[in-house]
């Protein structure tokens, strides 16, 4: 059977707490005890593989775990233990602004002298590094939209509208050779990659995995509709701009074609897309439900908060000459210029 269909194999856990979560998903022993998830740190390797694996059950599961575990009672007491603690985390930590337009106002301010991973690869960024990047941002790429079409059945009129219009253009318009997760595909095969989807969960480090546990998080609970719609208008409206200088870094360091296809799509696709979040989603949403407006401000904040934590990461290596990957043995992305 096709890798691609049957799920990706099980990652190595990292710790105690996803050790006994892959022990339940293959009946080999019981869900991790109340006192190891509360004593995990919530950033951490350990917490959010955990994590991960809980929300992948929604996506494409993996190899040898039983589909019906997806529902499963315990399983799901314990992905809610974690959440609980991620979630609390998340808003203990984020600062917050006052009202939705001060936040969206935040995300268009282009800063004269970024320091961001997008302005990093443009303007220095070496191949490996590029190479590296894809490779974790494949977690979420190889499944894009997925996450945020969750929150489609919690929306109606203006809302649902803008959000489906901008959601078939994500899954290619109708033509399967433009869904965004298959031009991310032709970008890794560009830069060498294996397009295997999860192959690179194993490398991936906790920070990367915890932007993707947020959108899972978001889009699985309908009580959480209005930080989707917010997290959905961050990731669209810094798209653009981040996506044009990603574009120069694919063609300054030799990506290829196609890996400068797929950012120079998103720089024309999502100026659009900014405009319908704004004012039919995020509008729409609140014309209907006023009182989703702190759950908005907070979903665009906390998107900030989990890839500024990213950024710090994959930064923090490469000026540091490292891999950001867990290992070289995982990695499989030689340092080449």
């Amino acid at each position: 059977m096709d890798h691609d269909r049957q799920g990706p194999p099980l990652p190595s856990a990292r710790g105690p707490v996803s050790a006994a979560v892959e022990e339940y998903l293959l009946g080999a022993g019981p869900l991790p005890r109340p006192e190891a998830v509360a004593g995990a740190d919530v950033y951490g390797d350990d917490l959010q593989l955990a994590l991960y694996l809980c929300y992948e059950l929604h996506y494409r599961g993996f190899a040898a775990v039983s589909p019906d575990h997806e529902w499963d009672p315990g399983l799901l007491r314990t992905r809610a233990a974690l959440e609980h603690r991620f979630l609390s985390a998340l808003r203990t930590d984020t600062p917050v602004h006052d009202s939705v337009e001060d936040a969206l106002a935040g995300l268009l301010v282009e800063p004269v002298d970024g320091t961001g991973i997008s302005h990093f690869l443009s303007k220095e960024g070496e191949l490996w590094q590029v190479r590296e990047y894809a490779a974790q941002r494949s977690l979420y790429h190889l499944k894009e939209a997925d996450p945020h079409a969750w929150v489609l059945p919690r929306l109606w009129g203006r809302a649902k509208a803008g959000m489906a219009a901008v959601e078939f253009d994500e899954f290619g318009g109708g033509r399967p050779d433009r869904v965004h997760a298959r031009l991310f595909a032709n970008l890794m095969i560009d830069l060498g990659l294996d397009t295997t989807y999860g192959h690179y969960l194993e490398a991936a480090c906790a920070e990367m995995l915890a932007t993707v546990n947020l959108m899972s998080l978001l889009g699985l609970h309908r009580s959480l509709r209005g930080a989707l719609v917010g997290h959905f208008a961050a990731v669209e409206i810094t798209s653009s701009p981040g996506s044009r200088r990603l574009a120069e870094a694919m063609r300054r360091t030799g990506a290829g074609p196609a890996a400068e296809h797929f950012y120079d799509e998103h720089v024309e696709a999502d100026a659009v897309h900014e405009q319908v979040v704004r004012h039919d989603v995020i509008g729409g949403l609140l014309a209907e439900e006023p009182h989703l407006t702190p759950d908005v401000t907070f979903g665009i904040d906390v998107t900030g908060q989990v890839e500024d934590r990213l950024a710090d990461r994959l930064l923090h290596d490469w000026r540091a000459g490292r891999s950001s990957l867990r290992t070289a043995q995982h990695s499989e992305i030689p340092h080449i210029s």
